[in-house]
């Protein structure tokens, strides 16, 4: 099947099957949906997925937390399991509140917070330093989204007055890349990926500026490993905050928050 060759839905199912997908069938229902009815469309949709591009790159969105949110090809796909930091977050807010969401990706955890706090004055600002990440981040958003390199690209203004600082930065251990799934290694950026020796190495850039930026009582939640825990609650100590995880056994999730008590 030519990529610019009609195709019916039954044989977008075959052409998936042929190339290895597990859930075929599905993944057909969502291109023929992202299609629109245009047969030469959804061939061309499903010769990018038969050939390895992630799903919601393809049909150009994600359904995560309760919200559709845009993506645009080499943007990092928002994970399932980063449902544990949205509904963390989401807990953190009070009726008056400023979130942050650095690394921000397609905005997508940002978009959720929001969604879920629809009853309260959230102030949202966004950041990334990948130009293709900001840009589908103003896809989602119609709060701030800034480019630059973690708080360099944040206003001054937002200096001690941050009360939930989401930062779901790269941690996979850079010898780890490789053992990666092809559609993650091969399809998002590096920089949304590779966290260093031990995937600590953004982490521990944050952490240490981060008292600089939250208000008293303010939290930083990040997303780690069980092997990460003790060196990741090592360096929130190190920069003087007070550090605990919470783990959701369903998601297989791990968030790390620290919070500034003074």
């Amino acid at each position: 099947m030519l990529k610019d060759d009609p195709v019916t839905h039954a044989q977008a199912i075959a052409r998936l099957r042929e190339s290895g997908c597990v859930f075929a069938e599905e993944e057909a229902a969502v291109l023929v949906e992202a299609a629109g009815g245009n047969d030469e469309t959804l061939a061309a949709l499903v010769e990018r997925r038969a050939t390895g591009e992630p799903l919601e790159q393809v049909a150009g969105y994600a359904d995560f937390c309760g919200v559709r949110v845009r993506l645009r090809p080499g943007v990092f796909v928002p994970r399932v399991r980063s449902e544990l930091l949205v509904r963390i977050a989401a807990d953190e807010t009070a009726e008056e509140t400023t979130v942050v969401d650095l690394c921000c990706g397609s905005g997508a955890l940002g978009l959720a917070v929001l969604h879920q706090n629809q009853q309260k004055a959230i102030t949202l600002h966004s950041a990334d330093v990948d130009p293709t990440a900001v840009a589908t981040a103003r896809d989602n958003l119609t709060t701030p989204v800034y480019q630059g390199d973690l708080f360099d690209a944040l206003p001054d203004v937002l200096r001690g007055r941050i009360d939930v600082l989401i930062a779901n930065v790269p941690y996979v251990a850079t010898d780890h890349i490789p053992l990666l799934p092809a559609e993650a290694r091969d399809h998002e950026p590096r920089t949304a990926l590779d966290g260093g020796p031990d995937g600590l190495d953004v982490f521990r850039r944050i952490t240490a500026a981060a008292p600089q930026w939250l208000t008293p009582g303010g939290v930083l939640l990040s997303e780690i490993t069980e092997a990460q825990l003790g060196p990741a609650t090592e360096a929130v100590h190190r920069a003087g905050l007070d550090a605990d995880s919470i783990y959701d056994d369903d998601l297989e999730a791990r968030v790390i928050r620290g919070r500034r008590t003074r």
